[in-house]
């Protein structure tokens, strides 16, 4: 496998390219020997490798993105849902032939109607090839949320430690990303991905302090005092809270909670494992606790 751009193959764009998931977008690319070009608004401060073109633009503001399309054949798509139908006739406009969406599989469950199905729906009207990856639950997420309380207090707080669900390592939606750019016999995909563990969230937690090696204490409390430590955490967690612990729905609607449903007719409601969709076994979450042991204030050796 080549391990440098080539330049006659096809240019892909990536939006978000500086995030947790975008990175991996990125080197995942790069690993394949394809050229990236990555769209930041702080382009100087992006921290890509030396081979990727960094280019400013902002999807929230179409107009910047002229420079950003100008020779591309495909492009990684994340969720700006007021500015798609834009952004997708620009990107067609200036030759862009398939464009991946990295959704989510609250479109699957019918709980998302107004952020990323839009984009999905602006990118299926396009005219041009589309894949769309709708990721569960990011692992990452816990990072966000109970990192901080672990880093300085060995302490997570959760009001529903004994909820299930399938997390799934950031590195495994990456690569189904990157084979969706790679292989064209998965155009007109969609894909919604799930972790392989089913995890309760204080089984998640342990496995985090088995990571870091150390005991994480677990404070159940009510969904109200989760509420109110999470805003006062702020970050991504204080932006979140609402719906993460059912005040709202993913909407925004308060007061409605996102109650199981029938799957979204535009979808085939399938929750998917690594190894359907790219016929090998995902990351664990034990893996994924171990990749970020340092993140959530493991010591070092």
């Amino acid at each position: 496998m080549k391990s440098h751009s080539d330049s006659s193959l096809p240019l892909t764009v990536v939006t978000g390219a500086t995030g947790t998931l975008g990175r991996h977008v990125v080197d995942g690319l790069l690993s394949g020997g394809r050229p990236v070009r990555a769209v930041s608004r702080r382009p100087r401060q992006s921290k890509l490798p030396s081979a990727v073109e960094v280019v400013a633009g902002d999807l929230h503001e179409p107009s910047t993105l002229g420079t950003a399309f100008e020779t591309a054949r495909a492009l990684v798509l994340i969720a700006v849902p007021d500015s798609a139908v834009e952004v997708v006739a620009r990107a067609r406009a200036a030759g862009i032939e398939h464009i991946v969406v990295v959704s989510s599989a609250a479109v699957t469950a019918g709980h998302d109607t107004t952020y990323n199905l839009p984009v999905e729906r602006a990118v299926r009207a396009s005219g041009l090839d589309w894949s769309i990856v709708r990721p569960g639950e990011f692992a990452t997420n816990a990072l966000l949320v109970w990192g901080p309380s672990i880093r300085s207090a060995r302490r997570v707080v959760e009001p529903f430690p004994d909820q299930a669900g399938n997390p799934i390592h950031e590195q495994d939606i990456a690569d189904v990303v990157v084979a969706d750019l790679l292989d064209p016999d998965r155009r007109g995909r969609v894909d919604t991905i799930i972790g392989p563990d089913t995890l309760t969230k204080r089984e998640q937690v342990a496995r985090i302090a088995a990571a870091v090696g150390d005991d994480i204490a677990l404070d159940e409390v009510a969904p109200e005092q989760a509420l109110r430590f999470y805003r006062e955490q702020g970050g991504f967690a204080a932006d979140n809270a609402d719906w993460l612990y059912g005040l709202t729905s993913y909407d925004g609607v308060e007061g409605v909670t996102d109650e199981p449903r029938e799957a979204n007719p535009e979808s085939d409601g399938a929750y998917l494992t690594l190894a359907e969709v790219l016929g090998r076994p995902g990351r664990s979450y034990a893996q994924w606790a171990r990749d970020h042991a340092f993140d959530f204030g493991r010591p070092a050796d």
